[in-house]
């Protein structure tokens, strides 16, 4: 009797862990950390912006009126109304905390890092980074030396001509 005592309690403590232990998922990552690629592939598209905040002021929309973004793998790229790339980095994402939190590289205007969060909802993408020397944000509400942007994600239907 006690020795089946013993191995139900065994299994139990056995099952109870194995169902605590994050499992793996096809490619062989625990389910518990999001693969950053598939995070990544969530963001990919290009993107209108349709608001901005830098310094916690708002940035007037003649400023950002026709800027694009792009999100191709782990590269975003910003052009103005002209076409003109006015910015351009790598990035990696950390999609096991809720915002994610993006690391960016930037290669143009000038090379320097930034930390921010970035959150994606329906077709709205909005993201907060901080400056180079300032603390990374904590929500998506600007402070000094950190920029926010609120992105619309461009439809092939917004990208076709208008038909009479």
């Amino acid at each position: 009797m006690k020795l089946v005592l013993a191995t139900g309690l065994f299994s139990l403590s056995l099952a109870v862990a194995l169902a605590d232990s994050p499992r793996p998922d096809p490619d062989g990552k625990p389910d518990g950390k999001p693969d950053e690629k598939k995070a990544a592939a969530v963001l990919a598209g290009g993107y209108t912006i349709v608001s901005g905040e830098k310094d916690g002021k708002p940035i007037p929309p003649e400023r950002i009126k026709g800027s694009v973004v792009q999100f191709v793998g782990n590269q975003i790229t910003g052009t103005d109304k002209d076409k003109k790339e006015f910015f351009s980095a790598t990035f990696t994402l950390d999609a096991s905390k809720t915002p994610w939190v993006i690391d960016m590289t930037s290669k143009s205007p000038k090379e320097a890092t930034a930390t921010g969060l970035i959150k994606k909802e329906g077709d709205t993408l909005t993201i907060i980074y901080s400056l180079p020397g300032a603390p990374a944000p904590t929500e998506f509400k600007t402070k000094d030396k950190q920029h926010l942007f609120v992105l619309k994600s461009m439809k092939k239907a917004d990208k076709a001509p208008n038909k009479p």
